[in-house]
């Protein structure tokens, strides 16, 4: 019996297992590792401040998502020895494999960030975190809301601006919004890292009255005084502090001598093998892959990421077929969003999605389509994309119905977004 070992069971891991549990033949078992008893739906995260979202609606039984072919290993990963091809449990269980995923995924560091462990400091990139907040904002009456990031890559780089559209809205419908002064302080010269799209979304944020501090690296937080303070010594005060902290990988992956310091996995740029590994390949947010860590990114990963597995297998040349595809909704407020499309090479552009013309989905303009398209996606999510079952949405990136600029605009190979 051969076996292909998955570590993390969340959205990347979850759709490779289901595919995989598709292709392999009966002689490959396949074995996932992660100690969560639910799987939790992290888009719904951004919503649950503002009572969009049932918080019931966002967690399913692990056990659900998972194909029966898929054995669940509930066992917290201590280490990897890809010499022996061996992962280790932390209780001293041993899982060989012959090939091995890794989907661990981005965790929060509160604790990198001096003052930012501080409890009156809001996030909603967890589940404790957004239902924290949600009690914050319901009982916030006026002031400063800042919100920042402190530094890049981020899970989701679109979720901090997408809750400042919403907080807009939300303070609107309380009518309040005359007492709330919001701000988004950035380490990024702008709200987004690609131009175009970037203007398009500084137009929003002047528009709904929504200041932007850019190149803002924040370096601690007094949170007695309620100052969050950068590098270079600029100082922002604040009534209501929502931080998206720093992003790193598991710490066993270093240690295992898979990733770097930063614990994001060297990842091959088209293939999503890891360099320097034969049988190890990796996707979604614990890459260092130049690409959002978003949903689709890593749906349009799981689509090459498994036939290279079985070309592997097969002793086939691997397919150099991911192009740093990702699209997403940007939720604006009073019921619209943006929808972007893009990748490695080629930025957020105007036009149509998906088909040209016809659409019905508008690129880098805000419809009341894109705000329910984005809505829908729940749906879409539990029962096609987990599950591993094919979309009509191809895992590169098309030009068809995008209004090219001129000259033609190139994403920097640098950027992480």
């Amino acid at each position: 019996m051969k076996n292909l070992v998955i570590l993390g069971a969340g959205t990347a891991g979850t759709m490779v297992a289901n595919k995989m549990a598709r292709r392999l033949p009966r002689d490959w078992r396949i074995t996932i590792l992660d100690p969560d008893a639910q799987h939790l739906y992290q888009p719904g995260l951004l919503f649950l401040p503002f009572g969009i979202y049932d918080e019931s609606k966002l967690f399913r039984p692990r056990a659900r998502t998972l194909s029966r072919r898929v054995q669940w290993n509930t066992e917290a990963v201590a280490s990897v020895d890809t010499q022996a091809r061996e992962v280790a449990g932390v209780n001293g269980t041993k899982t060989p494999y012959d090939l091995l995923v890794v989907a661990t995924g981005a965790s929060l560091r509160r604790e990198e960030t001096e003052g930012l462990a501080d409890e009156s400091i809001h996030d909603f990139y967890t589940f404790d975190g957004a239902r924290k907040l949600r009690d914050a904002l319901a009982n916030f009456l006026g002031g400063r809301l800042l919100v920042n990031v402190v530094e890049n890559p981020i899970k989701c780089p679109v979720a901090p601006l997408e809750f400042l559209f919403l907080a807009d809205d939300f303070f609107r419908r309380k009518g309040i919004r005359k007492d709330v002064e919001l701000v988004y302080a950035t380490p990024l010269d702008g709200p987004f890292t690609k131009p175009v799209c970037s203007k398009v979304l500084k137009y929003i944020f002047d528009e709904r009255d929504i200041r932007v501090e850019t190149e803002f690296n924040a370096g601690r937080v007094d949170a007695t005084k309620g100052v969050l303070e950068s590098w270079d010594d600029r100082t922002i005060d604040y009534d209501l502090l929502v931080s998206v902290p720093i992003h790193q990988g598991a710490p066993f992956l270093a240690a295992s001598g898979i990733a770097g310091t930063s614990t994001f996995v060297p990842t091959e740029r088209h293939t999503l093998r890891v360099k320097d590994q034969e049988r190890i390949f990796a996707l979604g947010d614990v890459t260092d892959l130049p690409v959002s860590k978003a949903g689709s990114v890593a749906h349009f990963q799981a689509e090459v990421l498994t036939e290279n597995l079985m070309r592997t297998i097969d002793g086939r040349e691997l397919d150099a077929g991911f192009d740093g595809h990702a699209n997403c909704f940007i939720e604006t407020g009073n019921r619209k969003a943006i929808l972007i499309d893009f990748n490695y090479e080629t930025e957020p552009l105007p036009g149509k999605y998906p088909l040209p013309v016809i659409g019905p989905m508008s690129l880098l303009r805000e419809s009341t389509i894109n705000h329910f398209g984005k809505l829908a996606f729940r749906w879409i999510y539990w029962n096609a994309l987990l599950p591993g079952r094919h979309l009509p949405v191809s895992n590169r990136m098309s030009m068809k119905g995008k209004e090219s600029p001129w000259p033609p605009q190139r994403t920097q190979d640098a950027t992480s977004n």
